[in-house]
């Protein structure tokens, strides 16, 4: 098997302060976390984090800054060897900061975050020749200017784009005619979409063949052309949730370069399933997973 794979990761970034409680505080109550971490967060980042774990190589595009904070994910990213290319590396501004709190009994998540609405980078600030060598692309949904930009070069350099759809996002209506494979949640609506057959026929009418709907433990639909069918999910005892989307995204960009499209799902289900058993996204060896 190939380790040389390479892929590009658009979208957002993170600072995430992640804190595993008993429970969720009441109003003007404080409790004190049994456990807490630091990691870079946001979807691309943390698919393009896995992407690397497991063998791939992975550059990350989005909006870092030289704030102070900004130091923090620097250093995550290179302990991880994650390549990234920051389309605002003068923004003074700190970088937006995630405070999520984990359940320890269900291992469920809560978020506190900004997303990218007021970290948009421009076309123009995207790097010439940024797909020298990149076999797969991905895009949250985060930053849709360039996201646009960069799904139309990798069609015209037949370099197939993975959606991250974690939920709908204007402008991505712009982006869609140019992805390969939307990897969606429950949570993705689109507009006039109120359930799962609607999701599938608005992307089919964008000519996207290949659509998987992720539903956290629940199994997974997709359809392959015009073929429907399901991946069933590893039942685990979850300790923390946090990422599982995120991560896999990223296990699916690497299993898709060198496996058929349902048995990518497969293996990159996997991949999730196993990370929900650890607390934090980046306390897993995915080395560990038997192929």
């Amino acid at each position: 098997m190939s380790k040389n794979f390479q892929g590009l990761f658009v979208g957002l970034t993170t600072l995430d302060l992640i804190y595993l409680t008993t429970r969720l505080p009441r109003n003007n109550e404080k409790i004190v976390a049994l456990k807490q971490t630091i990691a870079a967060g946001g979807p691309a980042t943390n698919a393009a984090v896995t992407f690397n774990c497991l063998g791939g190589r992975a550059r990350l595009l989005s909006v870092i800054g030289n704030h102070p904070l900004s130091n923090l994910i620097h250093s995550d990213l290179e302990e991880y060897s994650v390549e990234f290319t920051d389309l605002e590396a003068d923004k003074s501004e700190s970088p937006p900061v995630s405070s999520i709190f984990v359940t320890e009994s269900t291992g469920e998540r809560a978020i506190v975050s900004i997303n990218a609405t007021k970290s948009q980078a421009r076309v123009e600030q995207i790097p010439p020749n940024i797909l020298a060598g990149i076999d797969i692309v991905l895009i949250d949904g985060h930053q849709i200017a360039v996201s646009h930009a960069i799904a139309q070069q990798a069609r015209v350099q037949n370099i197939p784009v993975v959606l991250d759809g974690g939920s709908w996002k204007p402008g991505l209506e712009l982006i869609l005619p140019f992805i390969d494979y939307a990897i969606c949640s429950s949570n993705f609506y689109p507009p006039n979409c109120h359930n799962q057959q609607n999701i599938f026929d608005y992307l089919k009418f964008q000519k996207i063949t290949k659509i998987a709907i992720t539903n956290g433990a629940q199994n997974i639909q997709y359809i392959n052309t015009n073929k429907k069918g399901e991946i069933a999910i590893k039942k685990i005892r979850a300790i923390d949730t946090l990422g599982a989307g995120d991560i896999f995204h990223g296990a699916f960009c690497y299993y898709v370069l060198h496996q058929h499209f349902t048995k990518a799902l497969h293996s990159a289900s996997k991949i999730a399933s196993f990370s929900c058993q650890y607390f934090g996204t980046r306390q897993i060896d995915f080395l560990e997973i038997e192929d």
